[in-house]
């Protein structure tokens, strides 16, 4: 067996193995891609009439978040301008639970609750990850499947690559005529299309399994010469100060790094889970974009401004290789491209859809020919 014989061999097995989920992925990745101008259409109670008088603390917000599920943990509250609600999201992994309570900054007023797991894009989402499976299995049959799909498009290109320079324009355009007839459109439809949108599904599958793999980030964290820990880590206070009755220190932290960065888009604070962990907050520098956002880590008794190993620090002290993880994400979705960006990955997603139904009647063509009847002999 020749090499292109075994990538074609290679090519067809992993295709029919992968082909549902590659489809179902890829269709719920191309819904996704618009996810947040579609939602920005009807989320108008996000927005409040500013004032001039001062905003709820995090302590009261959370406080008042808390009368409204009470049953559940407060992950962290996000702080935005002065025309925006304030947002307290709650999560709890087992039994999984996923809401936000929006608030009047002002009065303190609950003006909705947002349920994230129900809805259009959280059907889309758990489609996405798993294929709308129990977690623990939909995600690795995602995960393996996305990994044998970038040996699907190598093996798909060995197989392209023409043996005679001359057929080379042949795989590169749709030459239909009136006469083709719809095998060799199909065929096409495979081949040329996969051609042209290969290097972006294989950036979308390798950043999709970079998501999937902490194996996989590290792995490439460390060859690209990374030097810091490539996973999220929150630091320990340095005080040995007593923890106070009330968490005074962190309600001035929200107006502190408003005054240090005015220009920021929003300010997630995630309240610390024990006495001798550190304040977190997510300073968002770029609306639709998260690679470039500082995470600042505070003492919980004196502010003080802590340091973490992870790379997931303020976005200045960046490496080169900490900027390849850190886009990672916003590479998957095509945000880090801006509109032009996600138009980008909305039509590979697309297109990437449609490579397992064309290589399926690619197949099914070979394999159950209709054979045409013998020619009768007369006698």
């Amino acid at each position: 067996m020749t090499f292109k014989k075994f990538a074609f061999q290679l090519h067809k097995i992993l295709g029919l193995a992968t082909g549902i989920v590659v489809f179902i992925v890829a269709i719920t990745g191309c819904c996704w891609a618009f996810r947040e101008e579609i939602e920005s259409l009807y989320d108008d109670y996000k927005k409040v009439t500013p004032q001039e008088q001062a905003i709820l603390t995090p302590t009261q917000a959370k406080e008042l978040a808390e009368a409204v599920l009470p049953n559940n943990t407060v992950h962290g509250t996000i702080f935005k301008k002065k025309d925006d609600a304030i947002e307290v999201i709650f999560y709890d992994e087992e039994p999984e639970f996923y809401q936000s309570v929006f608030l009047n900054p002002y009065s303190g007023e609950v003006i909705q609750v947002d349920d994230h797991l129900s809805g259009f894009f959280a059907f889309i989402l758990k489609g996405h990850m798993r294929l709308w499976l129990p977690k623990a299995i939909g995600e690795q049959v995602v995960g393996v499947s996305i990994l044998l799909f970038i040996l699907i498009i190598i093996s798909g290109f060995i197989i392209w690559i023409p043996k005679k320079r001359k057929n080379l324009k042949q795989r590169l355009k749709f030459d239909w005529k009136k006469t083709t007839r719809w095998k060799r459109k199909n065929f096409d439809l495979h081949t040329v299309t996969g051609f042209y949108i290969c290097s972006f599904a294989l950036i979308v599958a390798f950043t999709g399994s970079m998501i999937s793999y902490n194996w996989l980030k590290y792995v490439v964290y460390k060859s690209t010469g990374g030097e810091k820990s490539p996973y999220f880590i929150i630091p320990e206070n340095e005080s040995q100060l007593a923890q106070r009755e009330t968490t005074v220190p962190m309600d001035y932290l929200i107006t502190k790094l408003s005054i240090e960065n005015p220009e920021a888009v929003s300010y997630e604070l995630h309240y610390p889970t024990s006495p001798e962990e550190s304040i977190y907050v997510e300073v968002s520098n770029s609306k639709g974009l998260y690679y470039d956002s500082d995470y600042r880590f505070f003492d919980q008794n004196t502010l003080e401004e802590l340091e973490t190993p992870s790379i997931y620090g303020k976005y200045s002290n960046a490496g080169f290789a900490d900027k390849i993880q850190r886009m990672n994400y916003d590479i998957h979705i095509g945000a880090i491209g801006g509109i032009v960006g996600k138009i980008i990955a909305f039509l590979v997603s697309l297109l990437v859809a449609t490579l397992p139904v064309t290589g399926v009647l690619l197949w099914y063509g070979r394999h159950y020919k209709k054979k045409k009847p013998l020619p009768q002999v007369k006698a």
